[in-house]
């Protein structure tokens, strides 16, 4: 009977040792899972503020770039408008000269100001640059460039075939007035000897 009291008194003490255990196990286990959502919780927010971060970081560059876009338009608008502005003054000054050139030379010249202007209405091309990217433009300069080329050259030869005209028109009014005062010469000589 001791024996079997003892027996149960140390079972009895086992199963309060392993209740006591238990209960301190499932407390270190509630504090582990308590640790591990506390945690899942903080990254989830770093995960949040960090996506928003880059999200803002984004939504900035995309600002940014589109600023630094909008920029370079107006840009090349202004310059665009800085060219036009400049091409429609040497072309309203050139108009300006040429008309005032016109106006001096008076109406006896007006058949050939309009030849000059036909001409020009022919030669006058229209540039249609509006809408041409970079290597269009360049062939297009590159096209005027050569085309600009031959009107000077057919210019130098104008001018050139114009002072030899000049010149054979002045050779010849001189052999002309040096004949006529030759044969003066000589009709005076000959009067001059048959009254001698």
């Amino acid at each position: 009977m001791k024996r079997q009291e003892k027996d149960f008194s140390e079972l009895q003490s086992l199963i309060e040792a392993h209740f006591i255990q238990r209960k301190k196990d499932e407390e270190e286990l509630l504090a582990l899972v308590n640790r591990i959502e506390k945690r899942r919780a903080e990254r989830a927010e770093q995960l949040r503020i960090r996506t928003e971060q880059e999200k803002t970081r984004q939504a900035r560059l995309a600002e940014e770039k589109e600023r630094k876009e909008q920029e370079e338009a107006r840009k090349k608008q202004d310059e665009e408008a800085k060219k036009k502005k400049a091409l429609t003054n040497r072309t309203q000054q050139y108009g300006g000269v040429q008309q005032r050139v016109d106006a001096k030379r008076g109406a006896k010249k007006q058949t050939e100001r309009e030849k000059k202007r036909k001409i020009l209405a022919e030669r006058k091309k229209p540039l249609n640059i509006e809408n041409l990217k970079e290597d269009k433009l360049k062939e297009k300069a590159s096209d005027l460039w050569q085309w600009l080329w031959t009107l000077e050259a057919e210019k130098f030869d104008l001018t050139e075939e114009l002072k030899r005209q000049k010149y054979d028109v002045s050779e010849t009014i001189t052999n002309q007035s040096q004949g006529c005062s030759f044969r003066r010469s000589r009709s005076t000589g000959r009067s001059s000897r048959t009254r001698g």
